[in-house]
């Protein structure tokens, strides 16, 4: 089994993290309009931040600022 290289593995935990902050964000915002019409739907709202969150990793493919910053140095 091959390593991964440096590069790969910040890629990863950078697309991991900008993900998980994504999901967050999405709920924080489904919950709140939910909840401004009355009731909050929470497979609405999990649905809503996972599709973010592979959003988030799809759009990470095509380069992470951080990681060109960083293999750069």
């Amino acid at each position: 089994m091959s390593k991964l290289s440096e590069k790969t593995k910040l890629w990863i935990k950078a697309a991991g993290v900008r993900a998980v902050k994504t999901v967050a964000q999405s709920a924080i915002g489904v919950i709140g309009a939910a909840a401004a019409m009355g009731e909050v739907n929470w497979p609405m709202v999990a649905s809503a931040a996972a599709l973010a969150g592979i959003i988030s990793l799809l759009t990470s493919v095509t380069g992470l600022p951080e990681v060109k910053a960083q293999t750069e140095q």
